[in-house]
C-alpha cells in the first residue's frame, strides 16, 4: 500500500467577527513535510485560522481538508485538575489509551522520551501549575510529541521561551518536518520563518494575505507593512541564504 500523503488544504476560507472580515478567500495547500510559519500583527486572525484548521471553529465559508492525526499546542492551558508535567504529557497519549484504561509502561516511556526531547525531563514530577510560562510551553510541546501527530498546529509555541529554548524547539520542529510531519506555527518573529520554515503565510488584516516561500514573500516592504515598523532583511555568514529580519523599533512612523 502506498504511503499516505498527509496534507493541509484550505480553499476559499472566509471568516468575520461582528461583520469585520478577518479571513477572506484564503487558500493554502501544504504538502506532507511542510513547515509553514503564520505571521501577522495581533488580532489579524492567526489563532482563528488555527482553530478553523483544527475544526474547533467553523468558518463562514470555505473548505478544509487534512489527513492524519492532528496535534495542537495552544498558547496556554489551564487544567481544571492538579496535574504533574508527566500527567499533562500523558494526555497526549489519550487517543492510544482505551476509554476505561490507564496509561501503561509504553505510554509512560513515550511521555518520558517526549519530555527529554524538549530538555524538560527534570520537570516530570513538578506540578504543571507551578511551572513558568516557558516551562509550560515545553511540556505542551512534549504532549504534542507524545501524541504521534501527523499534522501539528502550534500557536506561538516559543512566545515565553528564552533564546536557548526557542532554538531547541525550532530545530526540533524542522527535524519533525524533515521526517514527514506537516507543521503550521504562528509566530511574531520573522527570523523563525526565514531560518526554519519552508512556507510562510502573512496576514495583513481585513482579509488581506500573502503566501509563498519565506525568502520570496517576506520582503522588507511586506514585513514593514505587516508590523507597521521598518523591518530590514540582513545577511550573515551563519544564517541560511534567506538571512533574517530585524525590526527598527527606534524609528518613528514617518522614517
Amino acid at each position: 500500500m502506498a504511503e499516505a500523503r498527509y496534507t493541509i488544504e484550505l480553499a476559499g476560507i472566509c471568516h468575520a467577527y461582528d461583520g469585520r472580515p478577518v479571513l477572506k478567500n484564503l487558500s493554502l495547500a501544504l504538502p506532507r513535510g511542510s513547515f509553514c510559519a503564520l505571521l501577522g500583527a495581533n488580532g489579524v486572525g492567526k489563532s482563528t485560522l488555527l482553530k478553523i484548521i483544527a475544526r474547533t471553529l467553523q468558518p463562514d465559508s470555505g473548505r478544509i481538508q487534512h489527513g492524519g492525526r492532528l496535534g495542537f499546542v495552544p498558547q496556554e492551558v489551564h487544567p481544571s485538575l492538579p496535574l504533574t508535567a508527566m500527567e499533562m504529557v500523558l494526555l497526549g497519549r489519550a487517543s492510544a489509551i482505551g476509554l476505561l484504561q490507564a496509561p501503561d509502561k509504553n505510554d509512560y516511556r513515550r511521555a518520558r522520551i517526549a519530555l527529554q526531547r524538549v530538555e524538560a525531563g527534570g520537570l516530570a514530577t513538578r506540578a504543571f501549575s507551578s511551572l513558568s510560562g516557558g516551562e509550560r510551553q515545553l511540556v505542551l510541546m512534549a504532549r504534542a510529541l507524545a501524541s504521534d501527530a501527523d499534522v501539528l498546529l502550534l500557536d506561538e509555541p516559543s512566545a515565553a521561551m528564552d533564546w536557548h529554548n526557542q532554538a531547541l524547539i525550532l530545530r526540533l520542529l524542522r527535524e519533525l518536518a524533515d521526517n514527514g510531519m506537516t507543521i503550521i506555527m504562528t509566530t511574531h518573529s520573522p527570523q523563525h520563518a526565514l531560518e526554519f520554515a519552508s512556507h510562510a503565510l502573512l496576514l495583513f488584516g481585513a482579509g488581506q494575505h500573502l503566501s509563498g516561500t519565506p525568502d520570496k514573500v517576506m520582503s522588507e516592504e511586506a514585513l514593514s507593512q505587516l508590523y507597521r515598523v521598518p523591518v530590514r532583511r540582513i545577511q550573515l555568514d551563519e544564517l541560511p541564504a534567506a538571512g533574517t529580519a530585524v525590526p527598527v523599533f527606534s524609528a518613528t512612523p514617518n522614517d
